[in-house]
């Protein structure tokens, strides 16, 4: 009779629900990593990267993006209730460290997030190094940048052009490709779509 009571117990739904979150991420990890990833359109493509103050995550001192001109910039949006953005997080630093020598700068913006959950995000899950990170007060930089969920990854050349977009996880191939194709002055195809992105 015990042993009933301690099955139902706060301790064994807990482990439960661990359980089943960890299967879900699998499943969409595996789901998505088959798959070809793609660029989004996008009004900004071709077009100068908005000019907005964005907030460093770890201070209160304010950035742009044209303090990094000259710079490829990949700016990703990403927040910590967002599954997907954990699916891509390790891809995302692996390349910041991998093409930082290269003049690559990584930004990642957190949106319509509490900065203690996205601190606690980073904490958990690594930070990358180098790297930059922001808060969207008020959502004004994922409105300059129309944002429709997340996560969503906007690639910026070094004459801060938008160049493409991507809405959904990336992984470090599609990464690795976009980067030395924009590095080479390539031109990357933007008019593709894919939609795994997520709403609060």
């Amino acid at each position: 009779m015990s042993s009933s009571k301690n099955s139902s117990g706060p301790l064994f739904w807990g482990v439960v629900i661990s359980a089943v979150a960890v299967m879900v991420v699998g499943i969409i990890f595996t789901s998505r990593f088959d798959r070809d990833i793609t660029l989004t359109q996008s009004p900004l493509i071709d077009e100068p990267a908005p000019e907005v103050d964005i907030r460093f995550l770890d201070s209160l001192d304010d950035f742009r993006l044209s303090d990094y001109r000259g710079d490829i910039l990949v700016v990703n949006f990403w927040a910590s209730w967002c599954l997907n953005c954990r699916v891509e997080h390790d891809a995302l630093n692996t390349a910041a460290a991998g093409y930082a020598d290269l003049g690559v700068t990584f930004v990642g913006i957190a949106y319509q997030d509490r900065e203690s959950a996205s601190q606690a995000f980073l904490e958990e899950l690594g930070r990358g190094d180098p790297y930059v990170y922001g808060v969207d007060e008020g959502s004004r930089v994922a409105v300059e940048f129309g944002v429709l969920g997340l996560p969503e990854t906007f690639f910026i050349d070094r004459d801060g052009v938008v160049r493409g977009k991507v809405s959904g996880p990336v992984n470090l191939d599609f990464l690795s490709r976009t980067i030395e194709a924009l590095a080479l002055g390539e031109a990357i195809d933007p008019q593709t779509v894919t939609d795994d992105v997520e709403n609060r």
